[in-house]
């Protein structure tokens, strides 16, 4: 979680708990993410990292539902990538088979995260992560 806070920081994104009427989002105006207060740290990590993934991507606000779809697929792919290795996700994949809520559990992130990686996978397209 530290090293998603630090990213923030380089970024010059501010990280707020506020609550909303989803898990999280990011405010590309102000550079603000906000989360939910009372998730789990897991859940928490995920969105965090799913929201640095709309800053870094450079996502504002989506004019059509395709759009912000693509736009929510990349931020899962981008948070994915850098919450989830390689070898972290075979050794779960070993120890807890192909069940997507024991792969999150065991990789400490949420369902669409795990979801966003085996999509990555699929296409050949799972960048080194610093976990």
């Amino acid at each position: 979680m530290q090293h998603l806070l630090r990213l923030a920081d380089q970024q010059r994104v501010r990280v707020v708990e506020h609550v909303g009427r989803t898990r999280g989002g990011f405010d590309p105006a102000t550079r603000t993410i906000r989360l939910s207060p009372g998730m789990s740290a897991r859940t928490t990590r995920s969105v965090l990292a799913h929201e640095l993934g709309h800053a870094r991507l450079g996502h504002f606000p989506a004019s059509t539902p395709l759009l912000r779809a693509q736009q929510e697929r990349r931020a899962d792919e981008w948070a994915a990538s850098r919450l989830i290795t390689l070898r972290a996700y075979a050794e779960a994949e070993q120890v807890r088979g192909p069940h997507l809520a024991s792969l999150a559990f065991e990789l400490d992130v949420t369902m669409e995260l795990v979801t966003a990686y085996q999509r990555l996978l699929r296409q050949g397209a799972v960048p080194v992560a610093a976990a």
